[in-house]
């Protein structure tokens, strides 16, 4: 690791963290893992655990060659990543893209814990970047408990020894746990106008509302709605909403005799040639050959 720890009042540590984990794997086994099948898209190269980590500080003006992310579960610090700084408490997770000036520091009177991962690979910086997460390098995350366990999970695997396989299981946890945190961090806050908005059409998916309406019911503007929406789902609250529609309808074709026009009826379509069209739109096939497909 590239790493500075610069001295300032009060100090900064040189030694380690009283029960911290550390695993660094050897960069030979770094590159021959990155020159691998399964390896090569993703390879965790360090990994670690800091408690309570007072006078922790790292300083890489030209970057690191790895992307870095940081979750803090405890405490707070801050975060510099390209002359931006971002305050850091529980539930932050910091993304470092490889190559990027940085510095990040403990809070002098509330030094945090922190669990974090250095990361190389074809795929890093799509799975750690806009694609699937915010475009924010910091996030907030919800089930921070969940992250954790992956955390726990990598690094026990690197702490036995950096074999092959062991650095195929840890890329595997690694591409869990880096995608848990993106879709964690989109996902709607409890209960937040976006998720009332969610819990309503997913408590009717056989009605119908307009946007406008659904946004005053969560008391936010329509076009802050929309927004909300396709930052989560990918697409607008009526396709979500339709969205919802057609899977209850997939269940309904799957596990009952019902017809054609009940199944309609049930998920809000009154006109049965209008859902068979809109099912057909979704799923390339209409209801009845949906229906008749052996499956499972």
């Amino acid at each position: 690791m590239d790493e500075s720890m610069i001295g300032d009042h009060p100090p900064y540590r040189r030694e380690g963290f009283l029960n911290q984990r550390l695993c660094v794997i050897p960069r030979p086994q770094v590159e021959a893992a990155l020159s691998r099948p399964g390896t090569r898209r993703l390879t965790v190269t360090d990994a670690g655990c800091f408690p309570a980590a007072a006078g922790h500080r790292r300083v890489r003006a030209k970057g690191a060659p790895e992307t870095i992310v940081i979750l803090c579960v405890a405490g707070s610090g801050s975060v510099t990543i390209a002359g931006e700084t971002h305050v850091i408490s529980r539930g932050s997770c910091v993304t470092i893209p490889a190559h990027t000036p940085h510095e990040y520091r403990a809070s002098h009177t509330d030094p945090w814990t922190i669990w974090w991962l250095h990361v190389r690979g074809t795929d890093a910086a799509e799975l750690t970047g806009p694609m699937l997460g915010p475009p924010e390098a910091v996030s907030r995350l919800r089930s921070v408990d969940r992250v954790i366990a992956l955390f726990d999970e990598l690094i026990s695997i690197l702490e036995r020894r950096p074999t092959p396989a062991h650095l195929l299981a840890a890329s595997g946890i690694a591409w869990q746990l880096l995608t848990r945190i993106a879709v964690d961090s989109i996902l709607p806050a409890e209960g937040s106008a976006l998720e009332r908005a969610m819990h309503y059409l997913d408590a009717r998916v056989d009605g119908t509302i307009s946007v406008p309406e659904l946004a005053a019911l969560v008391g936010v503007s329509a076009s802050h709605l929309s927004a909300m929406f396709r930052q989560a789902t990918g697409s607008g609250p009526a396709a979500y909403h339709a969205s919802l529609k057609m899977a209850r309808a997939r269940s309904l074709l799957d596990t009952t005799d019902l017809t054609i026009a009940e199944v309609a009826a049930t998920v809000g379509y009154p006109d049965p040639l209008y859902f068979s069209r809109q099912f057909r739109r979704t799923h390339g096939m209409s209801p009845s050959t949906y229906r008749s497909q052996h499956k499972g």
